[in-house]
C-alpha cells in the first residue's frame, strides 16, 4: 500500500464540537473554543498574551505591524523559509536582507546576522526549522545589544524548547502554525504569542480590525470604535473548535510523533555512519518535537534520485524550500551575496513521511526502500 507524505489527523470527534460550536448560535471569531484555545497555550507554556489567527502568515504580518516596520527599514531573516516569513515584511515596505544558515543546521547563523546589522535594521526575524532550536541567546543578546525586535516564527516548532524555554516565548514575538501538515492542525490556522505585556493591548486592537471592541465585549469600556490600523485575523470560532479538539489530545499526539521521530533516527542511523546520508542535528540546548524529519544527502541529483526511486516504490517523500534570495520574485533585489549553506540545505534536504497515524512497520517500510537504494547505488 502506498505511504503519503502526510495525513491530516480528522478524529471523528472533531466533528462534535463544530456542531456543538454551530448549534451555539454564533461561529463568528473569538468566540467559546477560541478562549479555549488561547487559555491552554498561555497555561501550558506560559505565554503572555496569544491571538489565534487564521494563519501562521496572518500571525507574522501582525509582527510587523506590532514592530511598526516601515518603507526603509531593514528585516534580517534566513533564505531557508516558506515566503511567508519574508511577505509578512515586505508588504509593510521593509527591505528584507536574508541571512545564510548554520553549516550543520538549516537555522539561521547568528554571526551572519550580526554582519548585516545596520543603522537601518529594526527587526531579526528566526526560523526554527523541523522544530530545532534556532541559538536563541545568542540571537537575543545580539538584537539587545542593536536595539531590535526578534520574531520567532515557530511554524514548526509547537512544544520545542532552547535550554527549557518554549519556543515562541523567548523574542518580542512568536508564531506558531496549525496547518494540515504540523503537529495539531485546523487546516489553515495560526497563533500569535505576545511576550511583552507593552505590546498586548494593541495587538488585540490590530486583530479585531483595528478596534478596541474584544476590551468592549469584557465590559471595560462602554462603547467600541475605530481606533488604529488592523485587519479581520481572528478566525471562525469553528477553525477553533476544530484545533480545540486536537489541544485536548495533546500529550498522546506529540507523545506519538516523538517516538515516530526517533524510530526515523535510530534506524536511518546505520546508513548515516556508512556516510550515506545525515540524519538531524540536535544541539544540546534543543529538543525534538515530531513535526517532520529529513535526511540530508550529498547532492541535489543524489536528493532528486532518491526521490523518484521512493515514488517508484509507493512512497511520497519531498524536497523543502527553494531559497528565497535566488526565487523569480526576490533576486533582483538580493544583494548578490553568496549563501552556500542555504543553497546546500535547498538541494540536498529530502522530508520523509511523518504523520500521526505513520506505524513502526511503515517507517521500517521506508528506511528499507532507502537503504535499497544506497545498495543499488554502489
Amino acid at each position: 500500500m502506498p505511504i503519503p507524505f502526510n495525513k491530516p489527523f480528522i478524529p471523528w470527534f472533531s466533528f462534535r464540537y463544530l456542531i456543538g460550536g454551530a448549534l451555539s448560535g454564533t461561529i463568528a471569531g473569538n468566540g467559546k473554543y477560541t478562549k479555549k484555545c488561547h487559555a491552554f497555550f498561555e497555561k501550558r507554556f506560559g505565554f503572555a498574551k496569544v491571538l489565534m489567527t487564521t494563519s501562521c502568515s496572518d500571525a507574522l504580518e501582525m509582527t510587523a505591524l506590532l514592530c511598526r516596520i516601515e518603507p526603509g527599514d531593514e528585516v534580517i531573516m534566513p533564505s531557508f523559509t516558506f515566503m511567508s516569513t519574508a511577505n509578512a515584511f515586505l508588504v509593510r515596505g521593509a527591505k528584507v536582507v536574508f541571512a545564510d544558515t548554520l553549516a550543520d543546521i538549516p537555522n539561521i547563523d547568528p554571526a551572519e546576522i550580526e554582519k548585516l546589522i545596520t543603522p537601518k535594521t529594526k527587526a531579526v526575524v528566526v526560523v526554527h526549522y523541523s522544530g530545532i532550536a534556532c541559538e536563541m541567546d545568542r540571537i537575543m543578546d545580539i538584537a539587545q545589544r542593536h536595539g531590535l525586535f526578534v520574531v520567532e516564527d515557530a511554524a514548526h516548532a509547537v512544544d520545542s524548547y532552547h535550554n527549557g524555554r518554549p519556543l515562541g516565548s523567548i523574542g518580542h514575538f512568536g508564531t506558531f502554525s496549525f496547518h494540515e501538515t504540523k503537529n495539531i492542525i485546523s487546516g489553515e490556522g495560526g497563533l500569535l504569542m505576545v511576550n511583552d505585556q507593552e505590546f498586548a493591548m494593541r495587538a488585540e486592537i490590530l486583530w479585531e480590525k483595528g478596534t478596541n471592541r474584544a476590551a468592549f465585549y469584557r465590559g471595560e469600556i462602554d462603547k467600541y470604535g475605530w481606533v488604529d490600523i488592523g485587519s479581520s485575523f481572528l478566525p471562525s470560532d469553528a477553525v477553533a473548535a476544530f484545533l480545540f479538539a486536537q489541544i485536548e489530545r495533546f500529550d498522546r499526539i506529540q507523545s506519538a510523533r516523538k517516538k515516530l521521530w526517533w524510530n526515523y533516527h535510530a534506524m536511518l542511523k546505520p546508513l548515516e555512519e556508512k556516510g550515506y546520508l545525515k540524519c538531524p542535528v540536535v544541539p544540546g540546548f534543543a529538543t525534538v518535537n515530531g513535526n517532520l524529519f529529513y535526511i540530508t544527502v550529498s547532492s541535489g541529483e543524489m536528493r532528486d534520485s532518491l526521490l523518484a526511486f521512493l515514488k517508484s516504490r509507493g512512497i511520497s517523500a519531498l524536497f523543502h524550500y527553494l531559497p528565497l534570495h535566488s526565487s523569480p520574485y526576490f533576486s533582483a533585489k538580493h544583494d548578490g551575496r553568496e549563501l552556500p549553506n542555504t543553497d546546500r540545505f535547498s538541494a540536498s534536504i529530502l522530508r520523509l513521511p511523518f504523520y500521526n497515524s505513520l506505524s513502526k512497520r511503515q517507517v521500517k517500510l521506508v528506511v528499507s526502500r532507502i537503504n535499497e537504494y544506497f545498495l543499488r547505488s554502489i
